[in-house]
């Protein structure tokens, strides 16, 4: 009999802190504006995102190219969960028409089988599941789930939820270990917790059961994602990944085996807390052993004072144990948000609550540092120690910025930085039933 730590629902806490209270108050009225400016491309003098206009073309509303990164999709699905948050919270409900609007251009992008990624249905729709490695199909599958769920949540609709299933089961029918599917896995991880959260929410165990696929099924010889890259020949999306190997996308071995935290920092944490939620749903001792030993290898070596982690400016990655240099570090923002996910998980898993101190330190320090206080400038990557005068354009130190920016062309950490300040929003969902084991 374990008994297990549950987060408590998002409506059913009150923050009255006065620091993190302010932050709660800050993401519903000050971060889900702006942001929803930024993914609009209406915030003078900033980087533009086209999230919302490759939509749009997508659902043929507007003739056009897709512009901006291969997984700008995803600005979009994680604001929608930080609105559901805020809704949830009792706050925000002036976006919820704005939500239900852009609701219906997810859904009118959504292709007749399910299929929903706007780069390839605008550019490429003839290449669709034949770049896992870069095309981050999946990745953003995971992220169209978790805003549904927690949209569906926080207000009953099902709208966006339907959205998210008809893609899922799509996913459902393409991958699998049975002849006839796909035998590859995400080349970014994201859709495996994802996947948890929708059994969790919905009961279907199919999505749970292909969770577990996509992380069985890593590492597995001979290397899907490697085979793939290799096929193509150093055609890739992302210049940089004519340095990709085994480690940084964690396929060097399964997942099960894996005992230090390796490659691409998000993906990895990401990983582990899909490994932390199918630990506890199949009640799987050894899958559990492994998320504990990796837990230590980061917070014990590899992990700042900070809460940050990947230190490495070149692929955002692990590198080697006590490797934490103070002025060059990548220690990306959505990085510190998955340790936290990842140490919540740990907590549930095990009935430990001291794994919260590395929630606590993630949030208090590289979380809280990622967003001004006016809510309208964001670090992407969090170095200790800044010279302004060293972080030059085409050198080693370019990816350090001395002052927050506006808004990124590569999005990705502020809309995640938002969950994080209401309760439990970025963790694992919590099931209506079974709570010990």
């Amino acid at each position: 009999m374990r008994t297990s730590i549950v987060p408590t629902s998002v409506g059913k806490t009150k923050i009255t802190d006065p620091l993190f209270g302010a932050y709660v108050q800050m993401v519903a009225h000050q971060v889900i504006p702006y942001q929803w400016e930024a993914i609009n491309d209406r915030i003078p003098d900033a980087e533009k995102a086209y999230c919302i206009e490759n939509f749009r073309v997508a659902a043929g509303l507007q003739k056009g190219v897709h512009r901006g990164a291969i997984f700008q999709d995803t600005d979009l699905y994680k604001w929608l969960e930080a609105v559901a948050f805020c809704i949830a919270y009792g706050e925000s409900e002036e976006f919820r028409p704005i939500a239900d609007e852009v609701i219906d251009l997810i859904a009118q992008a959504q292709e007749p089988d399910g299929y929903l990624n706007t780069y390839f249905t605008i550019e490429c729709p003839d290449k669709k599941w034949t770049n896992l490695t870069e095309g981050h199909e999946l990745y953003g599958c995971g992220h169209l789930i978790e805003a549904a769920v927690a949209y569906y949540q926080a207000t009953g609709t099902r709208k966006l939820l339907d959205v998210a299933c008809k893609f899922a089961d799509l996913v459902d029918r393409t991958f699998g270990a049975e002849d006839g599917k796909c035998h590859g896995y995400p080349g970014h991880q994201e859709i495996e917790l994802a996947l948890v959260k929708l059994y969790r929410v919905t009961g279907e165990k199919r999505y749970l059961s292909l969770a577990n696929y996509f992380i069985r099924q890593r590492g597995s010889k001979p290397n899907y994602l490697l085979e793939e890259m290799a096929g193509r020949k150093g055609n890739n999306v992302f210049p940089e990944f004519a340095e990709y190997d085994d480690k940084y996308a964690q396929i060097h071995c399964h997942p099960v085996d894996q005992t230090t935290a390796v490659g691409h920092a998000v993906r990895a944490v990401y990983m582990y807390s899909a490994m932390a939620d199918l630990a506890m749903e199949y009640e799987d001792a050894d899958l559990q052993k492994a998320c504990e030993t990796l837990y230590h290898n980061i917070v014990d070596k590899r992990m700042y004072l900070t809460g940050g982690i990947g230190s490495s400016g070149k692929l955002e990655r692990f590198t080697t144990d006590y490797d934490l240099p103070n002025d060059r570090m990548y220690c990306e923002s959505c990085a510190s948000v998955g340790l936290m996910m990842f140490s919540q998980r740990m907590a549930s898993l095990t009935g430990n609550a001291g794994y919260y101190d590395t929630v606590e330190r993630a949030l208090c320090n590289t979380v809280l540092a990622g967003i001004s206080k006016d809510a309208d400038r964001y670090f992407y990557v969090n170095p200790l120690e800044v010279w302004p005068d060293n972080c030059l354009p085409s050198t080693s130190m370019s990816h350090v910025k001395p002052v927050r920016q506006k808004w990124f062309a590569c999005a990705c950490c502020p809309p995640t930085l938002p969950e994080p300040w209401h309760p439990w929003a970025s963790t694992s969902t919590p099931r209506a039933t079974r709570r010990c084991m």
